[in-house]
């Protein structure tokens, strides 16, 4: 298995590896030099030239295991090994200096295979023993374990200390992800904020236009009416008069349940096809515009959302109907197309206005919204009775069609 070669994994290693040169390069050195230079010993200068190379690629390491390949740490570890070695062998013998092999047991901790570090803490141990074998013959059996267990040690604490180095590492690193992630999260809450103030607005704009609005629009229209008929024909004009108080009174009441509750719609109690029935009825004795109710009779069961949207279509067009058409009659499918269920509005009046440019006014756009949010969709066009058309489509939900 290859050795570790990021320059990182070097620095784990050595807090441990330089405190234990710190204290063991002076405190085996110094005695060695002092002893053979005191002796004039014939190897003191080779003997000092050899700690001096050792202790500076001990220093220089980190710089040359970066610019070393990866098989660089195992270069480094042979020739310290051989420089503390000739130590030992120098004539006339330093058996002291195994203990440079604590320094070097740290730093197999360097090594990415543990079986290959515990084999060079084996070769430390091997050498240890000859050496001492030679030198102190059998007392050597009682000496050396204790090396070893040094050489382990000291292997031990520097990969346990490499480990939670990298832990710590990994721990600010996921802590700087989260911390990221957090003021993330903040950001999109507040756009989700705004986006939710934006769309709840654009809502309570669309209620505001097709209740109250389309309640003004009627009564105006009836107000109207019963103004040319109060000498001609005054019951009639106050039979139009109730009627139009009735509808200012249920304008009121929507208004009140939007801007209390800003949810409940007009209808939202009653099926769609009743709610329906109502609209038209109120909507041909207010205008005098004759409107054909078409419905199925096997209509599901649809959502709240869905049942607001095309009532809220319904209405909608019936006011356009009413303010540009110029129409005497109205017609208003209600049909289940596979999937989707289709709401389609056209008259027999004057047609599009060719001024708009096919730019859907504020009602339409309104539509447009309703629709999209219930991934439905709307269209304007030209009816085949030479009116306009408007048609709702809205796919229906899952549990709908299963049932």
């Amino acid at each position: 298995m290859a050795p570790m070669t990021a320059q990182p994994t070097v620095r784990e290693t050595r807090n441990l590896a330089n405190i234990s040169a710190y204290l063991i390069i002076p405190a085996v050195g110094v005695p060695v030099l002092w002893s053979m230079f005191q002796q004039q010993e014939p190897t003191r200068w080779i003997a000092s030239g050899m700690l001096a190379i050792f202790a500076t690629l001990f220093f220089l390491r980190e710089r040359l295991l970066a610019w070393l390949p990866g098989w660089g740490i195992y270069l480094y570890l042979i020739v310290q090994t051989l420089l503390i070695t000739g130590l030992i062998l120098l004539p006339p013998g330093q058996v002291i200096a195994v203990i440079f092999f604590f320094i070097l047991s740290a730093e197999v901790a360097l090594l990415e295979s543990p079986r290959i570090s515990a084999l060079w803490i084996a070769l430390f141990s091997v050498i240890t023993l000859i050496t001492y074998a030679i030198s102190d013959g059998v007392e050597a059996l009682i000496i050396v374990p204790i090396y070893v267990a040094g050489y382990i040690f000291f292997y031990t604490f520097a990969l346990q200390t490499t480990r939670a180095e990298q832990a710590s590492r990994e721990s600010n690193r996921l802590l700087a992800e989260l911390q990221e992630a957090h003021r993330q999260l903040q950001s999109y809450a507040q756009q989700a904020e705004d986006l939710a103030v934006q769309q709840e607005r654009n809502r309570m704009a669309r209620e505001m236009h097709d209740t109250l609005g389309h309640r003004l629009t009627v009564s105006s229209v009836q107000l109207q009416a019963a103004e040319r008929l109060i000498e001609p024909d005054p019951e009639r004009a106050r039979e139009i008069v109730v009627t139009v108080r009735e509808q200012i009174r249920e304008g009121l009441g929507e208004l009140r349940r939007t801007v209390a509750t800003l949810r409940a719609p007009v209808e939202a109690d009653l099926a769609l096809t009743p709610a329906l029935r109502r609209l038209t009825a109120s909507f041909q004795e207010a205008t005098g515009i004759v409107v054909h109710l078409d419905t199925p009779d096997n209509l599901p069961d649809l959502p709240l959302g869905h049942r607001q949207a095309l009532y809220r279509s319904a209405q909608e067009a019936l006011t356009n109907v009413h303010k540009h058409a110029k129409a005497t009659d109205v017609w208003v499918m209600l049909a289940r197309r596979g999937g989707a269920i289709v709401l389609t509005i056209r008259d027999n009046g004057v047609g599009l206005d060719a001024s708009s440019n096919g730019t859907p006014g504020f009602g339409l756009r309104g539509l447009e919204e309703r629709a999209a949010q219930l991934n439905g969709a709307l269209s304007v066009g030209a009816s085949s009775l030479g009116g306009a058309e408007v048609m709702v489509t809205l796919p229906l939900p899952q549990e709908v069609i299963d049932d």
